[in-house]
C-alpha cells in the first residue's frame, strides 16, 4: 500500500483528513498526520517529520502531503524525502486531493497515483459562479 504523511500548520491536516475520511471511509493503516506550531521548535518538527517517516515507509511509495510551498512543513520534508526513492512531496493539500489519494491508493501505482492527486486537486480550485453563468 502506497502510505502518506499529511504535515501541516496547525491541526489543518488532521481536520482535513477527518473530513476526507468521512466522505471515503476510514483509513486504518497507512497514514500518518504531523501537524506542527509556532510553539515548536525546529528540531522537534523535523524529529516529528522523521518518526513519520520511519513508520511510514513502504516499499510501494511514500506521499507527503503539505500545506503550502515554502512553508516549513516543506522545508522540513524535502530533506529528508530525498533519500527515499519512491517518494513524492505534494504541496497545496485540499480536500479533493484527500479523498482522491485515499480512494486509489490501493488500486494504482505510485506515479499514477501522484498524478491523480494532481490532477483532482487542480479540478478544486475553481470559480464556480462565472461556470454556471456561462451556461
Amino acid at each position: 500500500m502506497i502510505n502518506l504523511i499529511v504535515i501541516t500548520h496547525g491541526e489543518f491536516g488532521a481536520y482535513l483528513i477527518e473530513a476526507a475520511e468521512g466522505i471515503v471511509g476510514a483509513q486504518p493503516a497507512g497514514l500518518k498526520n504531523v501537524s506542527i506550531s509556532a510553539r515548536m521548535t525546529l528540531d522537534r518538527v523535523k524529529e516529528a517529520a522523521a518518526k513519520a517517516i520511519d513508520e511510514m515507509r513502504s516499499d510501494d511509495g511514500l506521499i507527503f502531503l503539505i500545506d503550502m510551498p515554502g512553508g516549513t512543513p516543506m522545508n522540513v520534508v524535502l530533506p529528508l524525502s530525498k533519500d527515499i526513492q519512491k517518494s513524492a512531496v505534494i504541496c497545496g493539500v485540499n480536500i479533493n486531493m484527500m479523498t482522491s489519494a485515499f480512494a486509489y491508493r490501493n488500486s494504482l501505482d505510485f506515479d499514477r497515483l501522484v498524478a491523480k492527486i494532481l490532477e483532482d486537486g487542480r479540478k478544486a480550485i475553481c470559480e464556480v459562479k462565472s461556470l454556471l453563468m456561462k451556461k
